[in-house]
């Protein structure tokens, strides 16, 4: 156990209490503090990530990588923006949403209040940092971060800014620890702490999620890996197709709403295949095919099975020729990871019933998968997308944040 784990862990817990009595105009002077001290930081903000941005280097971590770590100006803003927005966001923490009256005069009420505690644990972003901790504040939750060894000098540094400025404004004090320790054991550590946390939330790959949710103590909302799958019909508009698979897979390969797959009705595979690949290997594309649309791309590898389940961070892109729409649904339902899913077509019938058999978060109709996003959906900021059926599903901001307790008022009543 980590002994600077167990420590933090303490102090979020006896900070929690304090940080559910803080008023709406509290949390948003917090907030909004927090953005301030980012924007006049701006300068060591890039100068501590360069730090990280060399040393990425040095371990030759992948492009797609290196573009998750970089903090600039621009990065930097989104991340003061989103402070401002979640600030302005409304919430819905001490409202009571339903109340009945009992026979025996009881009024029975359920309050909305914070979870708790939060521990994230997250890779590569250091944007996840401040975003996390402003969606936690917001809705009156305290938080523990624990980040990767590869964002670990940003981490730290965006984390005592932030949190300073939190203490100066009424924050109270412990209320936003972060673990500066990257080893295994710091990890294993947040997983048993049960008494002192009350949600994890994992961020990353496939990999690193399951062995959280395998092994942690803590109740988990999973998040994050997102094998999605865009579905080009028969019945599609082929130029609107083209235009949404590139967008899924080109604008930003390396998160997780990037389309990393695309399924071909075999009906339109002679048409649609040539244009595809002209258009996308422009952008540097690189593809993994099944043997039906081998022909099409006749240098491209095999996918080996495994792949398919493989959430592809980077320019690889899976194609697959089915036989109809069916067969599409079988093969997202089977190696997808629940994140958001595309059809493309212009049949009324044939999208329903891809919306109603696809398991998923988010399933979207002639749409790019890129969308799956708080702000995109217009909720705001988001700690993740959940990718599980339980407490939230989808782009998780402030409301999904909370719980509600029951408030019961009486006048002196007894049970009999």
């Amino acid at each position: 156990m980590d002994p600077e784990v167990i420590e933090k862990a303490k102090r979020v817990k006896s900070a929690s209490y304090k940080a559910a009595l803080l008023t709406r105009e509290d949390r948003v002077k917090i907030l909004n503090a927090m953005a301030e001290i980012l924007d006049n930081n701006r300068d060591n903000i890039k100068k501590i990530n360069q730090k990280d941005l060399e040393e990425a280097k040095k371990n030759n971590l992948s492009e797609a990588m290196i573009d998750r770590l970089l903090l600039n100006d621009k990065r930097i803003n989104e991340m003061i923006t989103g402070l401002h927005e979640v600030a302005l966001m409304k919430d819905r923490l001490g409202d009571i949403i339903e109340m009945w009256k009992r026979p025996n005069g009881l009024l029975i009420g359920k309050m909305v209040v914070p979870l708790g505690v939060i521990a994230i644990i997250y890779e590569s972003r250091p944007n996840v940092t401040v975003d996390a901790v402003g969606i936690c504040v917001k809705s009156g939750n305290v938080v523990l971060l624990r980040g990767g060894s590869e964002a670990i000098n940003s981490n730290i540094y965006l984390a005592k800014l932030i949190s300073k400025a939190a203490e100066e404004n009424g924050f109270p004090e412990g209320g936003i620890e972060i673990i500066e320790k990257t080893d295994r054991n710091s990890v294993d550590t947040i997983l048993k702490l049960r008494q002192y946390i009350d949600v994890l939330i994992p961020r990353g790959g496939a990999e690193f999620i399951k062995k959280v949710v395998e092994n942690s103590k803590v109740p988990v909302i999973e998040t994050g890996a997102g094998n999605c799958h865009t579905y080009i019909d028969k019945d599609a508009d082929l130029d609107m197709a083209l235009e949404l698979v590139y967008n899924g897979k080109v604008q930003r390969p390396s998160v997780c709403n990037a389309t990393k797959k695309v399924l071909v009705h075999k009906e339109i595979a002679d048409i649609f295949l040539p244009k595809m690949k002209e258009k996308l290997e422009k952008a540097g594309v690189i593809f993994l095919v099944d043997e039906k649309s081998k022909n099409y791309f006749p240098q491209a590898e095999l996918m080996p099975e495994e792949l398919w389940y493989e959430e592809f961070l980077d320019m690889r892109l899976g194609v697959k020729i089915v036989e109809n729409i069916d067969e599409a649904i079988d093969h997202i339902n089977k190696y997808n990871s629940k994140h958001t899913e595309a059809i493309v077509t212009r049949n009324y019938l044939t999208a329903l019933k891809f919306i109603n058999s696809i398991d998923a978060a988010a399933v979207n109709w002639n749409a790019s998968t890129r969308f799956t996003d708080g702000g995109q959906y217009g909720i705001g900021a988001e700690i993740g997308i959940s990718t599980q059926k339980i407490h939230a599903r989808g782009p998780m901001s402030v409301n999904e944040l909370t719980t509600t307790k029951y408030v019961v008022f009486g006048t002196g009543q007894i049970r009999k």
